[in-house]
């Protein structure tokens, strides 16, 4: 696989490409391959994951010099989250490159969101242990940074959860609870669905890698749905 174009996108030339095709190599790609001499990427997304979240925590704390940890806490989670990571792989063309099951290689939902996300975070490792920390920052900085004025704007960094309690208990006198409605997937790779009650009524539904993500999703749902902005 010709990763040339990839570095064109994403502004950095590998030393070792096989460092960035591991990267793209999906644990379900694997499973089919036995055969090949391959590792897949979960290990460089854990690394990745690090470094995002320290570039972000340094840029946000440099930027933003009059916001609170609260602020700076909402907001970093915001700009390293599934949807965001997922979004600039888009941008930088990772889909086509992806090593995955035939299986996998269908599911165009959700489920892809969430490897493309964790492909970034990959990348970020690969990048970090090809060149360095400095190139890595760099690179997010390039790609994900620039989306905090987008962020900002929209007002989605602002903890959702926290806001829909606050207006269900001003308008409804009510505490909000959440419930997990399905788990599922392998501990490497877990999907939930959870639900947002207000007394016995549903008031919104959200899916993540985690009951947190899944949990702030119902209630940006829930704001959404009755319009309390």
């Amino acid at each position: 696989m010709d990763f040339e174009k990839f570095e064109k996108q994403a502004g950095v030339t590998f030393k070792d490409r096989g460092l960035l095709k591991q990267a793209f190599t999906h644990r379900s790609y694997i499973n089919e391959n036995r055969g090949l001499a391959l590792e897949h990427n979960e290990r460089l997304e854990f690394l990745g994951d690090a470094v995002l979240e320290l570039a972000i925590t340094g840029y946000l704390y440099e930027r933003l010099k009059h916001s609170d940890e609260g602020e700076l806490t909402a907001l970093r989670s915001a700009l390293v989250n599934a949807d965001t990571c997922s979004r600039v792989a888009q941008m930088l063309g990772a889909n086509e490159f992806l090593l995955l099951s035939k299986g996998e290689a269908k599911d165009i939902g959700r489920a892809r969101q969430y490897i493309l996300a964790n492909t970034l975070e990959a990348i970020i490792g690969a990048i970090y242990l090809d060149q360095g920390y400095d190139i890595a920052k760099q690179f997010i900085l390039n790609h994900i940074a620039p989306l905090t004025e987008e962020v900002l704007a929209s007002g989605n960094w602002i903890d959702a959860k926290s806001r829909f309690q606050e207006k269900a208990q001003e308008y409804l006198g009510v505490t909000p609870i959440y419930k997990t409605i399905l788990e599922s997937g392998p501990d490497h790779d877990k999907h939930f669905v959870v639900s947002v009650f207000v007394g016995e009524e549903v008031y919104g539904r959200g899916e993540g890698q985690s009951k947190q993500d899944a949990e702030q999703e119902a209630a940006r749902q829930a704001l959404e749905t009755k319009n309390w902005k």
